[in-house]
């Protein structure tokens, strides 16, 4: 048990924890797929196998998208209305896909998810208009393809994690109607929701580095915090969400064929 809380960490890779964090959190806030640079130090720096560095990570996802949902909910309470289904679909998903992961090779989850990050930047580029609309009433997360495609991709949330808060922006603001900027909102409620049953089961299986997982999770919550104040206080939240999320698909999605 005392592996589970004990690290040795030189000063550099304690900086390269701090500065990860802080950007990942930030980032994850923002758009998503900053578990692209969390699970490499787990794997590359902190010799974790890959099996509990993808577990291990879910400690950090859970506190950054607690704080900054939290922090989201004192600003404006009324974004959140209406998601208990889409929190309650994606959770079950979420469980099912953790279960999946326990055991399953990841290799070509990882090829079919760069090639959806493919078609995903090519949304982005040839259809602005739908990312970058602000809807006023006519928001759907009742729907049941909304509900269907959250249950998707809860599943995919359990089984690997890294990209998944694009794909919900995508869901959200594509079939749920919302704007990218309340759908960031709603992404990090059902993250937070969905990524706690998943990782009390990775604690039932053993797969989890609590003392690593806690450090990194103090840092990303603090860049959780940082970019909720940022689309908070920006008047073009949803142009510069936008952006940022290109650049974010498209390193994501090469990143995953690498």
């Amino acid at each position: 048990m005392e592996s589970l809380f004990s690290f040795d960490l030189t000063i550099w890779e304690l900086l390269l924890f701090v500065v990860v964090g802080i950007f990942t959190g930030i980032i994850n806030t923002i758009a998503g797929s900053g578990s692209l640079l969390t699970l490499p130090i787990f794997i590359f720096i902190c010799g974790l196998p890959p099996s509990v560095a993808n577990a291990t990570n879910r400690i950090g996802v859970v506190m950054q998208s607690g704080i900054a949902t939290w922090t989201w909910f004192k600003k404006d309470p009324k974004v959140f209305k209406g998601a208990w289904k889409l929190l309650l679909s994606s959770s079950i998903g979420a469980l099912l896909g953790s279960r999946i992961a326990v055991n399953l090779d990841e290799t070509m989850m990882r090829y079919s998810i760069g090639i959806l990050m493919f078609a995903m930047l090519v949304v982005l580029l040839f259809k602005p208009q739908k990312w970058l609309k602000d809807p006023l009433g006519d928001i759907k997360p009742d729907k049941p393809l909304t509900i269907f495609v959250l249950f998707v991709i809860g599943v995919y949330g359990g089984f690997l994690q890294a990209g998944v808060g694009v794909f919900l922006l995508a869901a959200l603001v594509l079939v749920g109607n919302y704007s990218l900027k309340n759908a960031n909102a709603i992404k990090l409620l059902l993250v937070f929701a969905f990524t706690i049953p998943s990782l009390i089961l990775f604690f039932y299986y053993g797969k989890v580095h609590i003392g690593l997982g806690l450090l990194m999770g103090f840092f990303q919550s603090i860049g959780a915090w940082l970019g909720v104040n940022f689309i908070a206080k920006m008047p073009n939240a949803n142009t510069w969400i936008y952006r940022i999320l290109i650049v974010v698909v498209a390193i994501s999605a090469l990143k995953f064929f690498i």
